[in-house]
């Protein structure tokens, strides 16, 4: 029996990750089709829409393609999938050191083991090495992974009391919900997949969110990053997509240029659509600038016969117009 079909209740994202699609799921669940043969989602990080898709049942007896560009992200989950008794091995001893020494050992393992074991093999992952980044996501600040100008992984250890480390049930479960033969995921670009996609296809696309302002972006989570010039790539390979026939739903900020992007004649020549929804940010470098804000998630007309321009959208688009 496809493993999809047996963990259907118990699947749930293995790493805290910024953008992380959680708290959006009831804004996204009503675009999902009810009819498509592959789920593609060409930006994974933790993996939320999968995860959710699966633990209702939508993937059952489906193929999904699952692609993200960090090496880290996909060296950690592909090393989980096909050396899961060693990986937990190992992240049981990290929960015991940290539980025993605390704050200290954090730097420890992220100054002095991990980042070292990272520059002298990139991209080759071990059960050790993919221990310690489910242990630094886990305890450190707001499950960020994010690089300095160097390539090294930076994050601050976070503020928790008694954080979960090492929870062998759940790892063995996302193991075997990467490990399904109906299950493709690997390292790559996000062009190759949406170059790929066409009728049939269902592509949920989570992107690193274009900045708000210049103290809003954590968009390296690859040491390339990703800037303007790959959000509008992104956005001529989903209109490509769409027309082809695939079924798309995007999530990312309200930044004007997403705005004006997929709110474009372009994309509504597609068949797009934009639509604003309220979501919380966190992670912000001042407190005064968390909270509340408005999101966009684009869909195919197709998703749903009735999908329209939220208010919030029709009121932009006169504020514009006017000004």
């Amino acid at each position: 029996m496809s493993v999809l079909c047996t963990f259907p209740h118990a699947a749930r994202p293995l790493l805290k990750w910024a953008g992380g699609k959680r708290q959006l799921l009831p804004a996204i669940r009503p675009y999902y089709p009810q009819s498509f043969d592959r789920y593609i989602e060409p930006f994974f990080g933790s993996g939320a829409v999968y995860f959710d898709m699966l633990a209702t049942g939508r993937l059952d007896g489906r193929r999904a393609w699952l692609l993200d560009a960090n090496p880290d992200l996909v060296g950690c989950y592909q090393t989980l999938r096909d050396r899961t008794d060693e990986v937990i091995e190992e992240l049981a001893r990290l929960e015991r050191s940290h539980l025993a020494q605390g704050d200290a050992f954090y730097y420890e393992v992220r100054d002095l083991r991990f980042n070292p074991r990272r520059a002298a093999a990139p991209g080759a992952y071990s059960p050790d090495l993919a221990a310690m980044l489910i242990y630094l996501n886990r305890t450190g600040f707001n499950g960020l992974f994010r690089l300095n100008r160097r390539g090294a992984f930076n994050v601050p250890v976070g503020r928790y009391t008694n954080p979960t480390i090492c929870d062998p049930a759940h790892l063995r479960q996302v193991a075997a919900a990467l490990g399904d033969g109906r299950v493709r995921f690997e390292g790559g670009s996000f062009e190759v997949p949406l170059a790929a996609a066409g009728a049939g296809d269902f592509v949920y696309c989570d992107p690193p969110y274009a900045p708000l302002s210049t103290t809003a972006s954590f968009a390296n989570y690859t040491a390339a990053g990703f800037g303007p010039r790959d959000q509008e790539r992104l956005f001529h390979l989903v209109v490509s997509a769409v027309e082809r026939g695939a079924s798309v739903v995007l999530s990312n900020s309200s930044a004007p240029e997403i705005v004006d992007m997929y709110d474009s004649i372009e994309a509504r020549r597609a068949g797009l659509v934009l639509s604003l929804v309220p979501a919380r940010r966190a992670i912000n470098s001042r407190a005064a600038s968390r909270g509340t804000v408005n999101e966009v998630l684009v869909t195919t007309r197709t998703a749903l016969p009735d999908v329209r321009p939220t208010p919030a959208v029709a009121a932009l688009r006169r504020a514009r117009k006017s000004a």
